[in-house]
């Protein structure tokens, strides 16, 4: 959603009592700086302008809180049980070849060993080989490069989080 006004569910957002909008919000992203961003910008007029303060807080992430972040996202074919949210993401491994599975595991220990953090990339409309061609070439990277292209995958995710959760039918 890129709208200019203000929508019902950004409404239902803005006026959500502190308390309930962390929640909501440390729920689409497990950094508390970013969450703690959003909230102190609230009221937000459009929907635009929460994703420009998420890319904002995104952007502004310590590394300590980048890997904050990151520890709240599951391995990429290991969605958390009863996560719709990661489920959804995950999608593209919902169908993946044993194969592929074992493949995703192997590659994800091997990423995390180099790295020490979790494959993060947005998943979302991607298919199960895309995501291993991506961990793929990625384990490659040096550690600051890699950093960066985490960075710019988490706010993509956060991006299509919000947007979910400030649509018109959803749920306060």
């Amino acid at each position: 959603m890129t709208s200019s006004t203000t929508s019902g569910g950004l409404a239902r957002f803005n006026a959500l009592e502190e308390h309930a909008a962390y929640a909501a919000l440390h729920e689409l992203c497990a950094s508390a700086a970013w969450a703690h961003r959003l909230l102190a910008r609230r009221p937000y007029t459009a929907t635009d302008e929460l994703f420009t303060e998420s890319d904002a807080a995104t952007a502004g992430l310590t590394d300590t809180d980048l890997d904050e972040a990151m520890a709240g996202h599951p391995p990429i074919g290991r969605p958390k049980p009863g996560d719709p949210t990661s489920s959804r993401e995950q999608r593209g491994m919902a169908g993946a070849s044993e194969e592929l599975r074992a493949e995703m595991l192997e590659l994800n220990l091997a990423y995390q060993e180099k790295f020490g953090h979790v494959f993060l990339i947005c998943a979302t409309g991607r298919t199960g080989e895309q995501m291993r061609d991506a961990v793929r070439e990625r384990i490659g990277n040096a550690p600051a490069r890699e950093r960066e292209i985490v960075r710019t995958e988490l706010g993509k995710i956060n991006r299509i989080r919000l947007a979910r959760l400030v649509e018109e039918d959803a749920p306060a």
